[in-house]
């Protein structure tokens, strides 16, 4: 077989799925029944899904069907990696497409036809959202040698992150939540001994409860004390135990500085919400508006991660929340705005301190994650204490 004899076309796919997934850090989706396309994903883009189509599409009816289908994958997609401003990129590979250019008045699914390398690289909407892409498809290899160099390049790419993630996912001691679960016992503990118990209001309020009337008043103090205290045995054992289980997955993630962060933050919007969103004589103490903020934590590790662990994570956690939240709604004396609070700072502030298991956390996630984080605890500062 001559090895210096291979179709360009062919090359061309391969150039395509080396760029994106070698440059622009994109990931391949398996998405069962599809033949003929694949589908990248990088959430990070412009074009969080890209797919490259070789299937031959020869009338517009053909390329009707094809835009429904790819709606209708793509929606699904979108519920289950949460992704709702997804854009969709559709690369038409094909010498024959029954049209030279496409009519794209959609701006979230954007069709190109790409006839050959030339008219790929001068595509209006490559050179717009891949600046460097010209530079990135010179090779100095040709034929066999250049398809080596590309499969090899995917390749390393693939045990490097391989070994970014074994070295990130090591086994870590939860040496952080066990801490914090001592000081929840001991401070449990000390309610009985110093005072008459932990389901005595004015023990409550002594220790730093979040009674809302003095909180407003100046003691701020209590935005973070109200998160170690609880009322009675079977709050105390229900949060520990839920601390246990979630703490030690987020420890295990984001490591000890980060979760203490994450667990801090979280309290704290917790606590904001109660403030915000409860009447003055509320005395809410717990540290539900933290766990929370784990969970959320960990759905955001799931949806920006889902291409190490699949979606699995997502579909355990999503139905704890939703199930727990509606618990709070339908239980009288659950604070669910601590739940709210802490839910939605824990996503955001995990977005703000990043993970770092690979390349793909681009600074500009955890900048948005920062600024966000800081525009929420000022608005909520502002309608619990200046409204």
């Amino acid at each position: 077989m001559d090895l210096t004899i291979m179709d360009n076309y062919d090359l061309l796919v391969m150039k395509i799925i080396h760029y994106f997934i070698v440059k622009e850090n994109y990931s391949p989706i398996i998405i069962k029944g599809i033949e003929d396309e694949i589908w990248l994903e990088n959430k990070n883009n412009e074009y969080s899904i890209v797919r490259i189509v070789t299937r031959k599409i020869i009338n517009k009816e053909q390329y009707d069907y094809d835009v429904l289908k790819t709606k209708h994958i793509a929606k699904q997609l979108k519920r289950k990696l949460l992704d709702f401003s997804m854009n969709v990129l559709s690369i038409y590979l094909d010498k024959n497409f029954y049209t030279k250019e496409i009519d794209n008045f959609d701006d979230k699914y954007i069709g190109i036809v790409v006839k050959d390398e030339d008219s790929f690289l001068t595509n209006e909407y490559i050179k717009k959202s891949y600046k460097n892409m010209e530079d990135d498809f010179k090779y100095e290899e040709t034929g066999f040698e250049l398809v080596g160099r590309i499969t090899r390049e995917i390749e390393e790419k693939n045990i490097k992150e391989g070994k970014e993630r074994e070295k990130f996912m090591k086994n870590r001691k939860p040496i952080a939540t066990y801490a914090l679960i001592l000081i929840n016992v001991i401070v449990f503990i000390l309610m009985y001994l110093l005072g008459n118990g932990s389901e005595d209001t004015q023990t409550l309020i002594n220790f730093g409860a979040n009674y809302v009337v003095l909180t407003k008043a100046g003691e701020y103090y209590r935005i973070i004390t109200s998160a170690f205290l609880h009322i009675g045995i079977i709050h105390l054992l229900l949060n520990m135990y839920s601390l246990y289980i979630v703490g030690t997955q987020v420890e295990y993630f984001y490591g000890k500085v980060k979760y203490l962060i994450i667990y801090f933050f979280s309290a704290i919007m917790g606590s904001l919400f109660t403030v915000a969103l409860s009447s003055a004589n509320t005395v809410a103490a717990g540290a539900s508006g933290a766990i929370f903020g784990l969970l959320g934590s960990i759905l955001y590790f799931g949806v920006k991660y889902r291409g190490y662990i699949g979606n699995s994570l997502i579909n355990q956690i999503v139905p704890v929340v939703i199930l727990n939240l509606i618990i709070g709604f339908t239980t009288p004396g659950i604070g669910n705005a601590a739940h709210i609070g802490g839910l939605i700072g824990g996503y955001l502030i995990s977005m703000g301190v990043g993970i770092g298991i690979d390349n793909r956390e681009q600074k500009s996630s955890r900048v948005n994650g920062i600024v966000i984080s800081v525009i929420l605890t000022i608005f909520m500062i502002y309608i619990g204490f200046m409204r």
